[in-house]
């Protein structure tokens, strides 16, 4: 039940505007009840994350179960669909961060890895054999690369500057990048 209001409240005013007072109320508990569920603000924000990553998660494997081609074009409109129906909840993945001295949860670096396996697997697919060992490195630095195209859309950026399709132009910079890999190989990183 907390997990589900919040994340609803979540969803609906964003990271900048969540208040776990508000959420207590809502669900007719007291603050000190989070607290003592959680732990924490910090633990219940983690929560709160995991919801939207195991969505967003669920939303990218169901738009490439249906993927009959071109699966990395698919892959690509789902990150930017997904971040536009859920722009609250997704803006809060990036927004919260835990204090440097505090690692992350193995079960929320399980829920991260879990989206990110999905995309090393689709760019893995299309290099070359010789290549796809450099899937993860190059997977990294893809998905910075889409996320900025996407996170540009959202704040309307891109409007300001000009691009009329920052998908395609996400798209293409993947298209770019995977070609040159296949084309003259990549040092990791």
């Amino acid at each position: 039940m907390i997990l589900s209001e919040g994340h609803r409240q979540l969803a609906a005013v964003g990271y900048a505007h969540f208040s776990a007072r508000e959420l207590a109320k809502r669900i007719g508990y007291s603050v000190g009840t989070l607290y003592n569920v959680f732990g924490s603000l910090d633990q219940l924000m983690l929560g709160l994350n995991g919801v939207t990553l195991t969505a967003w998660r669920s939303y990218l494997e169901t738009r490439l179960l249906l993927a009959e081609e071109d699966r990395l074009k698919i892959a690509i409109s789902a990150y930017f669909e997904f971040a536009i129906l859920n722009r609250h909840a997704w803006t809060a993945l990036y927004d919260f961060r835990l204090p440097d001295d505090v690692p992350a949860p193995e079960d929320y670096k399980n829920k991260v890895k879990a989206i990110f396996d999905v995309v090393i697997a689709e760019i893995a697919a299309v290099l070359a054999i010789d290549q796809r060992d450099h899937a993860p490195a190059l997977a990294r630095s893809l998905l910075a690369s889409v996320h900025g195209h996407c996170f540009f859309t959202i704040n309307d950026t891109f409007a300001f500057l000009g691009e009329e399709d920052p998908l395609g132009a996400a798209y293409a910079r993947v298209v770019e990048a995977i070609a040159a890999c296949n084309a003259s190989g990549m040092e990791s990183g």
